[in-house]
């Protein structure tokens, strides 16, 4: 063999050997990358989107998530006490309790919820009510379906003389949350005597545990009406009803009017984005949507490990509107998201410097 063979020869195993080298470096770092956890608890209604979520980002980067779904208070108590990397709430702080406690907050994904009824020979988004209305049958004072205040707002329905049973959640919910917001929005009355909340002291009605709960006493009930998430409502085939909103149209409950209420919703100027997405404007927004939260601390130790979380988190946001809308969640506008982004990269920092760049 030549003197030239044998350096080629040599020059070519010190290549292979500096590829192997660069390889297994590249593989390293991406290991670290792939091993990362994701740590997050609380609100049970975005449960399923979240895991669906973190399955494909799993596929795609490595990252993980274990999100654990234990409800609104347990995730804000975990991300308070530093426990998880994040906390997810269906009832948004106050921005006097964020600042105190060092979080931000944003919108991740939305839902509305849609007052159903069992009533003979009505459709679904058939039946037409107004605030005064629907106040009036929650609060015992409109008593019967052929109420002249409802046949007014259903000229040629054949609304039938059957007494009104209304049902609500016995538990506390967020779903209950959101519902009494609106009522208390749209009515003194009800802000004044009854108030919102989680569980409240309702003035008439049956109690029903969960949506299921709630759903069962309505199809059985003759005439009854009752208050559920939407994609529960679709997909147990309830019949939900139209109302009035605050620009005085009569909308449907769908993923288009859920949508339309938070992309009019003032975010940029609400204090801690806490937004509560009733009766907002918009001439085909629904009046009962709801947010889901997310909570970080603003000040981050672990530089890597926020800046893998808002990665994951803007996946969601540019990446998984699909997955949402086909598990009957609504994504969250573009310009709401946008505005979120411009949050992240003012509001939260790790060693004083900001880690999310402004777009």
């Amino acid at each position: 063999m030549n003197q030239s063979s044998c350096c080629f020869n040599l020059f070519e195993k010190m290549s292979v050997q500096v590829a192997l080298i660069l390889l297994l470096l590249f593989a390293g770092v991406n290991q670290a990358v792939a091993g990362r956890i994701i740590s997050g608890a609380g609100a049970t209604f975005p449960y399923p989107v979240y895991s669906q979520w973190a399955y494909e980002y799993a596929r795609n980067t490595g990252v993980r998530l274990n999100y654990q779904s234990i409800g609104s208070g347990g995730g804000i108590r975990q991300i308070k006490a530093g426990t998880v990397d994040f906390g997810a709430s269906d009832a948004p702080l106050a921005a006097d309790d964020l600042k105190k406690s060092g979080l931000i907050q944003f919108p991740m994904i939305m839902g509305g919820v849609v007052p159903v009824v069992n009533l003979r020979g009505i459709k679904n988004a058939q039946l037409r009510l107004d605030q005064e209305c629907i106040v009036g049958i929650f609060m015992g004072k409109i008593k019967k379906w052929n109420d002249p205040r409802i046949r007014a707002l259903n000229p040629g329905l054949n609304l039938p003389p059957w007494d009104i049973t209304v049902v609500h959640r016995s538990d506390g919910s967020g779903t209950t949350w959101i519902f009494s917001h609106y009522l208390a929005a749209v009515s003194d009355e009800w802000k004044t005597k009854v108030g919102a909340g989680k569980a409240l002291r309702w003035p008439v009605g049956l109690g029903g545990k969960g949506n299921e709960g709630v759903a069962a006493y309505v199809k059985r009930v003759k005439g009854a009406i009752g208050y559920v998430e939407f994609a529960y409502a679709l997909q147990n085939k309830l019949t939900a009803v139209c109302l009035r909103n605050r620009d005085g149209n009569f909308v449907a409950p769908t993923l288009e009017s859920f949508q339309t209420a938070a992309r009019e919703a003032d975010w940029a100027n609400t204090p801690g984005m806490a937004v509560v997405l009733v009766n907002q404007p918009g001439a085909q927004a629904w009046p009962i949507t709801g947010a889901s939260f997310i909570l970080l601390h603003r000040e981050e130790k672990d530089c890597g490990n926020i800046v893998e979380i808002l990665k994951f988190f803007d996946w969601c946001y540019r990446s998984g509107g699909k997955m949402a809308v086909r598990l009957l969640y609504v994504p969250i506008p573009e310009n709401v998201y946008n505005v979120v982004e411009k949050r992240w990269a003012t509001d939260i920092t790790c060693n004083g410097a900001p880690v999310w760049p402004v777009h």
